[in-house]
């Protein structure tokens, strides 16, 4: 099992930036609710985003769709 907490710990700089939370799972059977949970409850004041890996398919950004219709705003 791995660190509690953001699995990307941004510099303060970064963070001014990039003002999201990463949640990164590496798996090939995963349960996106219960990633998504676990991106929002490490997320403090941030967007919690969820970077989806699993061997030779292209990796996903799983974002709320609320938020993914303001950053379409913008």
């Amino acid at each position: 099992m791995g660190e509690s907490g953001e699995d990307i710990i941004l510099s303060p700089a970064a963070r001014d930036i990039i003002p999201f939370s990463f949640e990164c799972k590496n798996q090939e059977s995963l349960n996106i609710w219960k990633s998504y949970e676990q991106a929002q409850q490490n997320s403090g004041n941030y967007e919690p985003i969820v970077v989806l890996k699993r061997n030779n398919v292209k990796p996903l950004v799983l974002v709320d769709a609320d938020y993914f219709v303001e950053l379409h705003k913008k």
